[in-house]
């Protein structure tokens, strides 16, 4: 059960915490556009790659912290604010994933795997929120950190982060083919993390 648990999170949280709005997510759209969809998603299995690596570190130092309660009560405070900033980013400031992607991209597709590698390195978001995502949910006892509940998160967080860049390679995919796509996923990244910052919410005023 406990696997199956850590694999649901993994496989949700990736969806929204590996993927910074304008970097992983456009990247894979405009290669989509520019050089198909077989090149777009040889960029994303690279960047699931390096997803998965970030995520099995971030989940080592978790189990850490797991054992230390009083870093882990100011984590949650931190990142409380944090998620309530990328919420109101979500809704009120990011583009609309509607629009049409810039049309510039004029790397080799013999390098969209490592480029895809490169460009995950670079964003450092996975490893703070997977410790924030992990510690949270191990408190509720939703989250284990033996070695293969840590394995199934470190799976599902690759996964997931493919599904979420193959639906924005899908959809700009259509917007390409003069089908315009009717979801901004902004929103829907917006009431997920909304979800979130109101879990910890209530999980900071349960123990005040």
């Amino acid at each position: 059960m406990s696997l199956l648990l850590n694999f649901f999170i993994g496989f949700l949280a990736s969806m929204v915490g590996v993927i910074p709005p304008g970097l992983l997510n456009m990247s894979a759209a405009k290669i989509s556009m520019k050089q198909g969809r077989k090149a777009a998603l040889l960029f994303s299995v690279g960047v699931c790659i390096t997803v998965c690596f970030q995520t099995f570190l971030a989940l080592l130092f978790a189990r850490y912290l797991d054992k230390n309660p009083e870093i882990v009560d100011l984590l949650q405070k931190v990142a409380l604010g944090i998620f309530l900033c990328i919420t109101i980013y979500f809704f009120f400031i990011a583009k609309d994933t509607r629009r049409e992607a810039p049309k510039e991209m004029n790397r080799s597709k013999t390098n969209r795997f490592f480029y895809g590698m490169l460009l995950a390195a670079l964003n450092l978001l996975p490893l703070p929120y997977w410790v924030y995502i992990s510690v949270t949910f191990s408190s509720f006892g939703w989250f284990s950190f033996d070695q293969p509940g840590i394995w199934a998160a470190v799976i599902a967080s690759g996964i997931g982060t493919f599904v979420m860049l193959a639906i924005y390679i899908q959809f700009f995919k259509q917007k390409n083919d003069r089908k315009k796509p009717n979801i901004n996923m902004n929103y829907l990244l917006g009431l997920i993390t909304a979800i979130i910052s109101i879990i910890t919410l209530i999980k900071i005023v349960n123990e005040m």
